[in-house]
């Protein structure tokens, strides 16, 4: 049975992916579809990893979210 992943709420397209989780096609089609669902202009935070120094980096990003 194929899911209409595009008729989907958010809500339900979590659940399918957290139900199919193990099988990596369904996953990442319904991880894809909820990505593409993100507003282009909402801020992306970075992956603390791929940072230089990431704990300087990330004190820095909170304390300014503490301090709005």
């Amino acid at each position: 049975m194929t899911q209409n992943l595009d008729g989907m709420t958010n809500a339900q397209l979590k659940q399918y992916i957290s139900k199919h989780r193990n099988d990596s096609e369904k996953f990442r089609l319904a991880l894809q579809v909820l990505l593409d669902r993100r507003d282009a202009n909402t801020a992306i935070q970075p992956y603390p990893f791929d940072l230089a120094d990431p704990e300087k980096e990330v004190t820095a990003i909170l304390t300014e979210k503490i301090d709005r």
